[in-house]
């Protein structure tokens, strides 16, 4: 990943790499790599998620 600096603004520059970063789920997977998660834990994690995005997908396209 690269970054671009323009006219010394780093704060700026930060910003976008952070937003860029937490697109890309890096914050939710260092969150959720903190501490060791059992394998029926971490599926039923993922289901949830699964489920999560499904009723996202469904309340956006749904015809009323």
């Amino acid at each position: 990943m690269e970054i671009k600096v323009f006219n010394n603004n780093v704060e700026k520059a930060l910003k976008v790499a952070k937003k860029k970063l937490a697109g890309e789920g890096l914050f939710r997977e260092l969150k959720r790599r903190r501490f060791y998660e059992k394998p029926s834990v971490r599926k039923k994690a993922k289901q949830r998620e699964a489920q999560r995005r499904r009723q996202k997908w469904l309340s956006k396209h749904r015809a009323d």
